[in-house]
């Protein structure tokens, strides 16, 4: 079911979850804004979730709302990790899915890396 971005932060989605340690993941990056991660359900050989640690829904909620810190922490994050994971030079995709229309699923702010093929046209015409 695809999210209503506008809607308040639910504490009990499955990334708040993993932030607090009461669903695993296999952490690929932390520090103290960002949490990293493989995707369980992944659609490319590589493909990582990169979360901020604060309570935000979407790209809007969080650029309105996060400190500075905590803006260029996730977006140094996000670099940090397809750099260490060697995809700069291949190339790499990045997606974020802000509300209904776009098919958002997690009421948190995620940015998929996806990585290891080619990946194709960005959208099926």
């Amino acid at each position: 079911m695809a999210v209503d971005a506008t809607q308040p932060y639910d504490d009990q989605n499955i990334f708040a979850k993993i932030l607090r340690g009461e669903i695993p993941c296999r952490k690929v990056y932390e520090d103290d804004f960002s949490l990293a991660f493989h995707d369980i359900n992944p659609q490319a050989p590589t493909h990582i979730l990169v979360i901020p640690k604060g309570a935000y829904v979407s790209w809007d909620d969080f650029s309105g709302k996060a400190s500075e810190a905590e803006i260029a922490g996730f977006i140094r994050a996000v670099g940090k990790v397809a750099r260490d994971a060697g995809l700069v030079a291949p190339g790499y995709r990045l997606l974020a899915n802000a509300g209904t229309d776009s098919h958002q699923e997690v009421p948190h702010l995620h940015v998929h890396l996806f990585a290891g093929r080619p990946l194709g046209p960005m959208l099926v015409r």
